[in-house]
């Protein structure tokens, strides 16, 4: 509220000689107070005549608060006549048009006029409608106007009184007309055929007068309250008296007038702006100078000041009433120093009061400051938003993102192909075009992945000569950079890009590429400031660059060489129908392995293993254990006790690498081994701290078999146990590693029955298998490695398979070879018959020289033909050379020359000797 000078006028005082006599007393000096109650020395009786009088405030006020009332009394008299009369109008169009539909929509008013008398059925219809409406008529009327009904039979036949037209076409009409009862509001609706024509009208109406009559009902009640409000007036206009007494300390109106002039003369007068604001945030007060400083507007008293057009921060200051002390607001271009009190800490009313002083010799200091906060922010998100990626493209992407548009309109960032790869960079100018940010997606600069060979005057190749920034102020004139391309530097400069910087992503000696920050909303071109900015905000990505450069490499490194260590080709086998994925992880490669591994008497070994961990120190750690493996399976050893040998040997490299600085313990690894035998279809499975298989029968149906846990590979001490599983023809045995069921947002369980679903379905092969359950299951960013197999079980028939009982007797040697030799004739295998006989004569001579117990002979044709000899001997026979004055020992070597591959397997009650020839 901007506070005036009161007239000379109104300073005068109202009292003669008597404030002329107070005014020698001094303008603030009070009146004596009462030896008793401490008030002014006034009757109650002389106070309200002071009260009432009209030369006093309370009097004036009293006389005002009369008018009001009266002022009050008629508006509220005339406003309910208006109202009444408004609502009666209103009421007569909603109830005759309600009738009217209604009736010109009830069933029969419609036959009805196709009837040869329509009066008589509708007369006395439209007569008992009218009455419990309580409207004054209804008519029914023919498209021509020709009334049906009336309420005064006289008036049926004649045409009707009003406008029709919007009924016969289509629409209802309200209408208000002067009619013979007088006036009235009357509404028409056309009753309408099924096709949608009009066969009629119907008009209904009622005067206004019957829907009035509340302004005669509360016209007492507004008189009796006009009067009521004349005598609170009264009383409170003598109450108020005595409060101001008490309240102005018994001070006069010329003391008043003189304190107000003060006031004004000082709030006015000071260089400093001065605002006062309710508890609620409306302005009460401003000075001359708050309305100069803030630039207020004139009306400014009573308005929030967060409507003013503040600036957010100041409005919100000023609207809080919090403490402030010398806070500093940039308010259009001046700098101003606000303190900011509470109204209320000693009793007074909620609010605040706030002076404003101006410091705009400040701004060009703090101008200065502003630029250089925003370029350490600047620099600091490029640090913190640089570094959160390893892969050298998006790196690239992000240099250019974070310095669009703060810094520069248009960047690009070009980089040599070999740092793409992870490579180190030659000293080669041509470059590929890696990145793109700008305020507009039509710059026609070149596009991102385009290869460009930079000319050795542009700026670009400057750059990369002498590893300095180069600064085109002037794209017009700048030779050197219109060279690259004549027709593309037209088109740039018509886009109206005229300025550029050219940094080189160096990170010591190594150059990697450039970085190009463009400018065209701007005049000025960069300053030296502005290339020292980018020199800095280049160096922290070409540093966050050459880390994800190396990575790339070593990630490739680590990948090659994982991909080298796994199962290239599968081997050939009878057994299993395998397939097989392996996806290396996205951020790093792991240490995941599989293998197939064929076994002696047609069997077939399947392995699944994981080491924690990703790098090449992983997938080192991979093919040692994928080494050691291959060389337990030969040895054919059951599961549990393979697993117990490579558990040992983790715990062995663990042992040797514990004295190596930074070289982690492979404790983590874990491992699945199962072996297949196609002639029981049974699979015998153990697994180290590996997720169990999945199992898909025949027909569809998927389960988890309970397969033992055991611990993972290097924490020893703990053995592993084996299930056995026996596996129908054609059912699909799946092994997998944690990525394929597990990561961040999915825990195991729910990876399994998401497994569980993708793998349910018959007749699919083991190659559908696998897409499907990838399909299904592959997270958009692959966090670990998955290895993932399926193998379909196949079984060897009895016409493929010949055993035998032997007698521990050497005479049975002949028989056993007669039958092989007819076995063999029935294979159609006759001229293998010598070789085979040979082979199992001295298998079975051996076991029944060495073993006291049952001897059993099997015979399998597979992909190879199969002998094997069993016994309850534990004593392992080993190929030696026999001297010439030896009488035996020399029937393993004839063993092992006819034979491809010969050894000797244990089991639970003996061992088996086997011996394998090709077929022919």
């Amino acid at each position: 509220m901007r506070t005036r000078r009161r007239p000379d006028s109104a300073r005068r005082s109202h009292n003669g000689p008597r404030d002329e006599q107070r005014a020698r007393r001094g303008p603030y000096r009070r009146r004596e107070r009462g030896p008793d109650d401490g008030g002014p020395r006034w009757a109650p009786a002389a106070a309200l005549r002071s009260a009432l009088s009209g030369r006093s405030v309370a009097g004036q006020v009293f006389v005002l608060q009369v008018v009001i009332v009266l002022l009050l009394v008629v508006a509220a008299v005339v406003a309910l006549v208006l109202q009444v009369r408004h609502d009666s109008a209103q009421e007569a169009r909603n109830r005759s048009l309600a009738v009217a539909e209604t009736f010109a929509n009830a069933p029969g008013t419609r036959e009805a006029l196709r009837g040869s008398d329509p009066t008589a059925v509708l007369q006395p219809r439209a007569e008992a409608a009218r009455e419990q409406s309580e409207v004054d008529f209804i008519v029914v009327m023919n498209t021509d106007g020709i009334r049906y009904t009336h309420p005064k039979p006289d008036r049926i036949g004649k045409r009707f009184v009003g406008n029709i037209e919007p009924a016969l076409a289509g629409r209802s009409i309200t209408e208000e007309i002067e009619g013979t009862i007088g006036p009235l509001v009357q509404a028409v609706v056309p009753i309408k055929a099924p096709d949608g024509s009009v066969v009629g009208l119907v008009s209904a109406g009622i005067t206004t007068a019957n829907v009035g009559g509340v302004a005669d009902r509360q016209l007492p009640l507004l008189l009796g309250a006009a009067a009521a409000a004349l005598a609170l007036a009264t009383a409170g206009t003598a109450l108020v008296s005595r409060r101001l007494l008490r309240q102005t300390g018994g001070l006069g109106p010329y003391e008043m007038t003189r304190m107000y002039e003060h006031h004004d003369a000082v709030l006015h007068a000071v260089r400093e702006g001065v605002i006062i604001v309710s508890g609620e945030g409306r302005m009460l007060l401003a000075n001359d100078e708050a309305h100069r400083l803030l630039d207020l507007p004139d009306d400014v008293d009573g308005r929030h000041v967060l409507d003013l057009g503040l600036d957010s921060d100041t409005a919100e200051l000023m609207a809080s009433g919090r403490v402030a002390t010398d806070e500093v607001h940039l308010v259009g271009d001046r700098l101003l120093a606000i303190n900011q009190r509470p109204t209320d800490r000693q009793g007074g009313p909620p609010g605040s009061v706030a002076t404003l002083r101006d410091s705009t010799e400040l701004r060009a200091l703090s101008g200065r400051a502003e630029v250089a906060r925003e370029r350490l922010k600047l620099l600091y998100d490029a640090g913190v938003g640089l570094g959160t990626s390893l892969d050298v493209t998006r790196t690239a992407e992000a240099l250019a993102e974070v310095a669009v548009p703060r810094f520069a309109d248009f960047v690009t960032v070009d980089l040599v192909d070999a740092v793409l790869g992870g490579e180190e960079p030659d000293t080669a100018t041509d470059l590929r075009r890696t990145a793109f940010s700008g305020i507009r997606n039509d710059a026609p600069l070149f596009p991102v992945g385009e290869q460009i060979s930079f000319v050795p005057s542009s700026p670009q190749a400057r750059s990369l000569s002498t590893g300095k920034a180069v600064v085109e102020p002037d794209l017009t004139d700048a030779p050197g950079w219109l060279a690259q391309d004549l027709d593309r530097s037209a088109q740039v400069l018509e886009y109206g890009i005229h300025s550029l910087i050219t940094v080189p992503l160096r990170v010591g000696g190594l150059v990697m590429g450039v970085a190009n920050f463009w400018r065209s909303q701007k005049p000025e071109p960069f300053d030296t400031e502005e290339v020292a900015l980018a020199e800095e905000l280049v160096a922290r990505a070409a540093v966050s660059m050459d880390n994800a450069r190396r990575y790339t490499r070593e990630h490739a490194m680590a990948e090659t060489l994982q991909r080298s260590l796994l199962p290239r080709n599968l081997p050939e086998q009878s057994a299993l129908d395998v397939a097989y994925r392996y996806l290396p992880a996205q951020a790093g490669v792991g240490g995941d392995w599989f293998d197939v591994l064929p076994l002696p008497g047609a069997r077939v070994a399947l392995v699944v293993g994981d080491v924690v961990g990703h790098g090449l120190h992983a997938a080192a750690t991979m093919g040692r254990l994928r080494t050691a493996v291959h060389n337990f399976s030969a040895l054919d050893l059951p599961p549990d006790e393979l697993l117990g040998l490579l558990d040992e040997l983790v715990a062995r490299i663990d042992q040797d690498e514990a004295a190596e600085a930074g070289r982690a313990p492979v404790t983590g690894a874990t491992c699945l081994y199962a072996i297949y035998d196609p002639s029981t279809r049974r699979c015998t499975v153990a697994r180290a701290g590996h997720p169990q298989p999945a199992l898909v029968g025949p027909d569809g149906r998927v389960e988890f078999p309970e397969v033992p846990p055991g611990p993972p590979l290097g924490l020893g001490g703990l053995p592993f146990e084996t299930a056995d599983l026996e596996l129908a023809e054609d059912s699909r045995l799946v092994l997998f590693t944690d990525g394929l069921v597990e990561d961040r947002e999915r825990d195991i369980d729910a990876g399994l029955e998401q497994l569980r679903t993708a793998l349910a379905g018959a007749d699919r092969s083991p190659e559908d298998t696998c897409r499907a359950v990838l399909d299904a299951m592959l997270p958009a960013r692959q966090s670990d490695d998955i290895a993932l197999i399926v193998a379909r079980t196949r079984a060897l028939g009895a016409d493929r398979i010949a055993d035998w009982q032997v007698p521990s007797d050497p005479a049975a040697v002949a028989e056993v070879r007669s039958s092989v030799a007819r076995q063999l004739a029935e294979w159609g295998l006759d001229e293998m018959a010598f070789t085979t006989e040979l082979v199992l004569s001295e298998l079975v001579t051996n076991a029944i020289r060495y073993s006291s117990g049952p001897i059993r002979v099997r015979l399998v044709r597979d992909r190879s033909l199969i002998c094997e000899v069993f016994d309850n001997s534990s004593t392992s026979p080993h190929l030696r050379y026999a001297a010439t004055t030896d009488e035996g020992g020399r029937g393993l070597f004839l063993v092992a020359q006819i034979a491809e591959r010969w050894g000797t397997r244990y089991t639970l009650s003996g061992k088996i000797i086997w011996a394998e020839q090709a077929l022919p």
